[in-house]
């Protein structure tokens, strides 16, 4: 049974960290939304002075039976491939996580390949999923384990002083995964959710999107209405061994009350399960950026997330997430670094 003790956040700490927002040395809204991150970081961490030290991202990484079924402009062996560069330094998320702050953690949870070299972290559940297609992906034991190895993760990432958590994804077909869960736990149709990835071609979409139908179709004949079935068993029919341990990542996170940073749309739909399994989790989350797939905003939208960052990224691994690391470390400053009008003697409004 899956199970986090996560605490909603305290509404008197946000109402508190507002007012304090609200004296600070600035027209009041000037900062814009800078302000609300500050606001709800107060709140997370329970002081009118917050602080975000060292960040960390671990990059969850799993492949995708449904590979079999052309979605992906990349053969499945690119997952194992790129989860050598994350361990060797060499990816995009190994830079931007080095100018940002923060450690790298690689999860293997459900990479199709022999073991891989020493510096990850191997719980691998089963060597990827099933063809989502055809079959589940995987059964509701293992997805409860997936979480589980996400999960810890986290939490060693946490002993080692982390202070801010995002997670990142490796996985080719994931999007087609993610399309899947996304549309079942939100009730929408294929189309709504699913966008080109890797940058798949007409073609390819057309026949991507066809796919996130037709496993629709399938688990619903096994599970009933999808958006009312159990999260978990909703999991086992259509996730990825990687979105549920990105889901593990967000849950732990949550009962260690750290901010928590959501990457784009694979991440999201782990954040979303999260949330789904526990409901305060969303009072932790933050969105890193805004992902250029459909289904991302799609995503925010339900859990009422606003983007800090706009970029156009469509890649994956914890990098915009990471990006929005420093946003939020100024928005943390600002808060606990600003006078307040009676301390600088600063003069408000005018008088009527």
């Amino acid at each position: 049974m899956i199970h986090f003790d996560i605490q909603p956040i305290s509404q008197a700490w946000l109402t508190q960290a507002q007012a304090h927002q609200d004296q600070l040395t600035k027209p009041p809204g000037s900062l814009g939304f800078l302000e609300e991150i500050g606001v709800r970081l107060a709140a997370i961490q329970q002081t009118l002075r917050p602080a975000l030290g060292k960040g960390a991202v671990v990059v969850c990484a799993g492949d995708h039976g449904v590979t079999a079924e052309a979605v992906s402009a990349y053969p499945s062996e690119v997952t194992a491939q790129m989860v050598l560069n994350f361990l060797a330094g060499g990816a995009a998320i190994n830079q931007i996580a080095e100018v940002a702050g923060a450690d790298v953690w690689v999860l293997d949870v459900g990479v199709n390949a022999p073991p891989l070299a020493e510096g990850g972290l191997g719980v691998r559940v089963r060597p990827g999923t099933g063809n989502i297609l055809r079959e589940p992906a995987m059964t509701r034991a293992e997805a409860e384990q997936a979480i589980r190895a996400g999960a810890e993760v986290a939490r060693r990432a946490i002993a080692q002083d982390a202070t801010v958590l995002a997670a990142g994804d490796m996985g080719i077909g994931n999007t087609t995964a993610a399309s899947a869960l996304t549309a079942a736990l939100l009730g929408l149709d294929a189309k709504a959710v699913t966008g080109r990835g890797t940058g798949v071609d007409d073609a390819r979409y057309q026949k991507k999107v066809q796919v996130v139908a037709t496993a629709l179709r399938r688990a619903q004949a096994r599970l009933g209405e999808l958006a009312q079935a159990d999260p978990l068993e909703v999991l086992a029919e259509l996730g990825g061994l990687e979105i549920a341990a990105i889901a593990g990542v967000f849950l732990a996170g949550a009962e260690a009350g750290l901010p928590l940073v959501c990457d784009g749309f694979p991440v999201t739909a782990g954040a979303l399960l999260a949330c789904q399994i526990q409901p305060d989790v969303r009072d932790y989350l933050f969105a890193g950026h805004r992902s250029v797939e459909p289904g991302h905003t799609r995503q925010l939208e339900a859990l009422g997330l606003r983007p800090i960052l706009e970029l156009n990224l469509r890649l994956g691994e914890g990098t915009g997430a990471v990006l929005s690391f420093p946003v939020l470390r100024a928005a943390a400053s600002v808060m606990a670094g600003m006078a307040t009008f009676s301390q600088a003697g600063v003069s408000q409004t005018m008088e009527p």
